[in-house]
């Protein structure tokens, strides 16, 4: 039997996520800043860090954007193939979800209409949303609000068939030396392997969505994963490019299959606030 869901109730849970991925900061990332801090040795490293600490904690209890970029909405649906839309359709009724929470929740409008000519929409819209149809009669939704500090310093690489395990780490490690500070550091690193281009980019952003720590279910991608996050961490970068040894908090890697005569490579960061909020329908 087919459930029917409202436009209204999809929109309602993106109003709320895209406050909540705003303001509170996934228990996953909080555990990893704070422990991040026990281990750090250097003494600005480790006071930055508890700063980040004090941020998030205060942004949750009164309300308040973690960073002051509440970047554009990222908007991951995972939508039964069970269900019905009722009312409009998806894109419109996560646009006006966006637009409610964005408006009503005081966060920064940070979109253009026009890449080019750069006139702000003033209202966040319109979301990126990366739909997949899935069996059961349920909607899962993820809102994660993307911002460009992180987000500029995006990579993909098409490598030979040829290329080696270790050739696609260096290249994840160079991504994050040539960020050094713009992406706000300490960083989640993204990696997304295979299929064509724009696949391995959406992989690289999906990767984001794991929780920091913990490592692919493949042991020889969870410990590429683990080699990619001490290599990282060896640079010295450290918390906000001041210098330490948390440069980055989580590596995580998605793969796909790929053609016979390619493998394109995307890295995506995201800052000490990789944010994002999950409700289901």
């Amino acid at each position: 039997m087919v459930r029917e869901i409202q436009a209204e109730t999809l929109s309602d849970v993106v109003r709320t996520l895209c406050i909540q991925a705003n303001t509170i900061l996934p228990q996953d990332l909080r555990r990893a800043i704070e422990e991040a801090g026990e281990a750090e040795a250097s003494p600005v490293g480790q006071a930055i860090l508890g700063d980040l600490v004090e941020n998030y904690q205060f942004a949750q209890a009164k309300g308040l954007p973690i960073c002051q970029d509440t970047g554009m909405a990222v908007v991951f649906v995972d939508w039964g193939q069970d269900c019905s839309l009722v009312g409009a359709s998806l894109e419109d009724a996560v646009n006006d979800g966006v637009r409610r929470g964005y408006l009503e929740g005081h966060l920064r409008l940070s979109v253009v209409a026009d890449p080019l000519r750069r006139v702000n929409t003033n209202d966040n819209t319109p979301a990126i949303v990366h739909l997949r149809m899935v069996p059961g009669n349920r909607v899962d939704i993820i809102v994660a609000p993307k911002g460009f500090g992180s987000e500029n310093m995006t990579r993909l690489k098409m490598f030979n068939p040829s290329v080696t395990a270790e050739q696609v780490e260096d290249f994840v490690v160079e991504t994050v030396s040539q960020a050094g500070s713009n992406p706000c550091p300490p960083v989640v690193i993204g990696v997304g392997l295979g299929g064509t281009s724009e696949v391995a980019a959406q992989l690289a952003k999906r990767a984001l969505l794991r929780p920091a720590g913990e490592g692919h279910p493949d042991p020889f991608y969870r410990e590429m994963e683990e080699r990619i996050l001490e290599r990282v961490n060896r640079l010295g970068i450290g918390p906000q490019g001041l210098g330490g040894g948390t440069t980055a908090l989580s590596a995580a890697i998605l793969a796909y299959p790929t053609h016979i005569a390619g493998l394109p490579c995307a890295v995506n960061l995201g800052c000490h606030v990789t944010r994002h909020a999950h409700a289901v329908i």
